[in-house]
């Protein structure tokens, strides 16, 4: 969860909260195997496989 925080009239507002989600893409290991892996996870496998 994470969201905006608004100052009104001294005192914080909490309101606007949003669920944030991974960006999930379809993509092929090393080995060969298509997988569905977060963005950050296709970044790291390809620095790995260097």
């Amino acid at each position: 969860m994470g969201g905006t925080r608004i100052k009104l009239r001294g005192n914080y507002n909490p309101t606007n909260w949003s669920r944030k989600y991974p960006n999930l893409q379809k993509t092929k290991t090393a080995k060969g195997e298509r997988v569905i892996a977060c963005t950050k996870c296709i970044k790291r496998m390809a620095k790995d496989a260097k």
